[in-house]
């Protein structure tokens, strides 16, 4: 999923009208998107392209959108916040939010979403060193994109109001489920593949 990211500053021109006062909010907000981009980003900057615009020459544009006072942000052409410096986190969790879409784990890959301290997450990792299966960890609470990614993949497999536990874990790109299916499925199922990740 490609991500682009728009960000319109207080600044350009509109006919007889030109913005000569510079938006020192826009400026940091320009900075924390970069900033972003290039530390918690570092892995996907091939997929996410960031670009800036001046207001007046585009207003009538955003305005469309609901949005009128810079600085403005849009992810992929969606607005997400407008008027003062950009909360970071927030950015990140549109950012995230959209590189999941139409996420698949691949066909060969042994994933397994977990997090620390869980009991289930260490029963279903020693299930699968028993049987010599080599997989991918995706620790969901360092790394806020494994979240989005386990959450968007498990909306089919849960009913609305059942929360998403872990560990959730596939095998060879297809779902199995917690620690228990997990079990039943190996008593059952030889599997052996390489350890393979992919990214969204």
């Amino acid at each position: 999923m490609k991500i682009k990211i728009t960000q319109y500053k207080w600044e350009g021109s509109w006919g007889p009208f030109k913005i000569n006062v510079p938006c020192g909010e826009c400026n940091v907000s320009e900075g924390v998107i970069k900033d972003l981009l290039e530390n918690d980003f570092r892995d996907d900057k091939d997929r996410i392209y960031f670009e800036t615009k001046p207001w007046l020459n585009n207003w009538w544009k955003i305005i469309l959108k609901g949005a009128w006072h810079a600085p403005i942000i849009l992810v992929n052409k969606k607005l997400v916040f407008q008027g003062k410096v950009i909360d970071r986190g927030l950015l990140g969790y549109h950012i995230r939010k959209e590189l999941v879409k139409g996420y698949k784990i691949s066909e060969n890959a042994n994933v397994v979403f977990s997090k620390e301290k869980c009991g289930f997450c260490v029963k279903a990792k020693n299930l699968l060193k028993e049987k010599k299966v080599e997989f991918e960890e995706r620790d969901i609470i360092k790394n806020p994109l494994y979240a989005h990614q386990v959450f968007y993949l498990t909306k089919q497999f849960f009913p609305a109001g059942k929360p998403v536990t872990t560990p959730q874990i596939w095998l060879r790109g297809k779902y199995v489920g917690g620690a228990d299916e997990l079990e039943k499925f190996l008593a059952q199922t030889p599997v052996s593949s390489p350890k393979s990740s992919n990214r969204p």
